[in-house]
């Protein structure tokens, strides 16, 4: 069997909000996780009930070299190597829907709102964060064949050029900025 890396429990969890039950489609999942030995190596195991057609789901990946605590102010989906789990076009779809979800300025906001806000607009830096990792050195953009799943190549064939290193660097310092907007 041959499992792919989750480089943090938070790339484990997103992968597993971005599958859809095989049976109907639902995306909301609670799973049980545990920890396996698979041929040998270390590994999480997330089981669980899909709540709207009661199909048993399972995910299962070898877990990272090392462990990355998770910050919900300065969100880390991984190390400084590409992910196994998702494409880059899956991360900038993550960007975008969190940046999406974040007004553009804090007046009026509870301490509550504008809390929610500086997440997602960190998600959406991190996120970008992780799309630059798919450009290899000395290249200027990520290569087409890095898009493997159907939502990552969808994205990708929008709009090719929102993969390009400056654009990206542009957009993801971006984000950091309007972010700090919201710290309270």
């Amino acid at each position: 069997m041959t499992l792919s890396r989750a480089r943090s429990s938070a790339e484990a969890h997103l992968y597993m909000r971005l599958q859809a039950c095989e049976v109907c489609g639902a995306t909301q999942f609670s799973p049980d996780s545990s920890v396996v030995m698979v041929d040998g190596e270390l590994a999480s195991r997330y089981t669980g009930i899909c709540p709207q057609c009661g199909t048993v789901r399972e995910f299962t990946f070898l877990l990272p070299d090392e462990v990355i605590f998770p910050n919900e102010e300065e969100p880390e989906f991984g190390d400084d190597q590409p992910s196994e789990l998702l494409d880059p076009g899956e991360w900038l779809w993550l960007a975008d829907a969190s940046a999406g979800a974040a007004p553009a300025q804090p007046d009026g906001l509870s301490a509550q709102a504008r809390q929610e806000a500086l997440i997602d607009l960190r998600t959406a830096a991190a996120a970008v964060g992780e799309v630059l990792k798919f450009i290899p050195d000395g290249a200027e953009e990520v290569p087409s064949e890095a898009f493997r799943s159907p939502r990552g190549r969808a994205v990708y064939a929008q709009e090719p050029g929102r993969f390009r290193r400056g654009r990206l660097e542009v957009v993801q310092t971006t984000y950091r900025d309007i972010s700090d907007r919201f710290v309270s």
